[in-house]
């Protein structure tokens, strides 16, 4: 797919978002945001999908969300990519819905194959996922997000231990990396240090992309399917800007968890170009 067309659908996806988490007062659009460029290139090129969906993901590649709480970001793409149908997201975040806050399974929204959002698990989950398939011959590829403040949750090391001691080399994690968490700056919550000489003292593959620029996510994550089967995970530091795309929200984590109200609406959108059609 060409630049313009994933610029042009990540363009849609942000403004979904917005209006998703402004139609209930209730969200998380600062994260998703800033993941938009990541899901619409992993969506449309990056992922071997077969067609329709389902929970064991044989013969396929599969994902897994591990901050779960963007999931406005994850509803958009998976409805504009044919999942299910657009106007469900007008459904986010009410009651009975399969839209839920943060990904659940027993609604059976296709694309979601585990509940998320309980931080520091998902890669975990993407572990288990990953030793299926060596255990059944599957080449396909295991992928996980993560957000840089859950990588303070222990269970998170753990898995980075456990992965590298059984070479897990079929796992592509990805950190979202922006710097920013529900309280405050991640350098003034708890820094994380020299991130990547920790990823590689554990003994994984580090890889590090702009997740706002299309080739170079495109070229990183292409050479990490290269370094899969060489017995080491792998993971990419991605650097984000949380709130990418409305100049009043960006940078900053102000916007984790808040909804803009009816006039900030109307000046985001206005700076999101309505590209594919609303909702």
């Amino acid at each position: 797919m060409e630049n313009n067309q994933l610029q042009s659908l990540a363009t849609q996806t942000r403004r979904d978002i917005l209006r998703m988490v402004h139609a209930v007062n209730s969200g998380h659009p600062g994260g998703s945001m800033g993941c938009s460029d990541f899901f619409v290139l992993l969506y449309h090129e990056i992922l071997q999908l077969k067609e329709g969906f389902s929970m064991d993901g044989v013969n396929e590649d599969v994902f897994f969300l591990s901050n779960g709480h963007i999931s406005p970001v994850w509803y958009s793409v998976l409805a504009r990519r044919g999942f299910f149908p657009l106007e469900e997201l007008k459904t986010f975040r009410k009651l009975d819905t399969r839209l839920q806050g943060h990904p659940t399974t027993h609604e059976g929204l296709p694309g979601i194959r585990v509940a998320s959002g309980s931080l520091g698990q998902g890669l975990s989950v993407g572990i288990g996922s990953a030793l299926t398939k060596k255990l059944n011959g599957d080449k396909h590829l295991v992928y996980t997000l993560h957000g840089d403040g859950e990588l303070q949750e222990g269970q998170i090391w753990e898995a980075v231990m456990f992965a590298a001691h059984y070479k897990v080399d079929n796992l592509i994690a990805t950190v979202d990396f922006n710097g920013q968490q529900i309280d405050g700056g991640l350098e003034d919550v708890m820094s994380l240090g020299d991130l990547a000489g920790k990823w590689k003292s554990f003994g994984w593959l580090v890889l590090e992309m702009n997740g706002h620029d299309f080739d170079d996510m495109r070229s990183i994550l292409e050479e990490a399917k290269m370094l899969t089967g060489q017995g080491k995970p792998i993971v990419i530091l991605m650097t984000t800007d949380m709130g990418h795309g409305v100049d009043f929200m960006s940078g900053t984590h102000e916007w984790h968890g808040k909804a803009p109200n009816d006039d900030q609406l109307e000046v985001a959108l206005g700076q999101l170009e309505e590209t594919l059609g609303d909702y």
